[in-house]
């Protein structure tokens, strides 16, 4: 298989900014990408993260729905890893919501979010320097240039040792959405 070049540059990170930092820092890298996300949706009216402000795309709302949705089966992947396991069944599909991502109120999802967090950064906190052969399969997902010069979604699946997939799944994870939802809030925030 010929891998592209955002592909070898992933597995590049993956490697170097995953597998091979110590514990602490993976820890210490997840814990400030939390606090960011969290301080960022707390600046967040419920008005505001309801707001499909861009066509097309999700709401904050749907954003933060989406993160709790992945981020729970995720902890539990983490912990099969962390003790020597593959985790079972295939990846966490890339798009995962909940049934009715805008029934719940905003703030609700928020202290939801909090509490994966939490348990997540507690695992990590607990997490040996020790590696296994233990790996566990995500969908990783990167806007590429395509040769006539539009933006398109490369999708592939990434076998990734603990370290690798605590810094992608949570790290990783929540700074892209961050991203996507300052842009998001920038577009409500806009003069009409």
């Amino acid at each position: 298989m010929t891998l592209r070049p955002e592909q070898i540059r992933a597995r590049d990170y993956f490697h170097h900014k995953g597998t091979l930092l110590p514990a602490e820092q993976i820890h210490e890298r997840v814990a400030a990408a939390f606090a960011a996300t969290e301080t960022f949706f707390e600046s967040v009216s419920d008005d505001e993260a309801r707001a499909r402000a861009i066509a097309g795309e999700w709401t904050i709302h749907e954003v933060v729905d989406h993160l709790i949705e992945t981020h729970r089966p995720s902890l539990d992947e983490l912990r099969d890893l962390l003790h020597g396991r593959g985790p079972a069944g295939g990846p966490i599909p890339a798009s995962l919501q909940s049934a009715d991502p805008m029934a719940r109120p905003f703030r609700a999802l928020l202290a939801d979010l909090a509490k994966i967090h939490a348990d997540v950064l507690d695992l990590l906190s607990g997490a040996p320097e020790r590696m296994t052969d233990a790996r566990a399969a995500i969908i990783m997902v990167v806007n590429v240039k395509e040769p006539d010069g539009r933006e398109a979604p490369l999708h592939w699946i990434e076998e990734l040792d603990w370290k690798a997939y605590a810094v992608t799944a949570f790290r990783l994870h929540e700074l892209d959405h961050l991203n996507q939802s300052k842009k998001t809030l920038k577009a409500a925030r806009a003069p009409r």
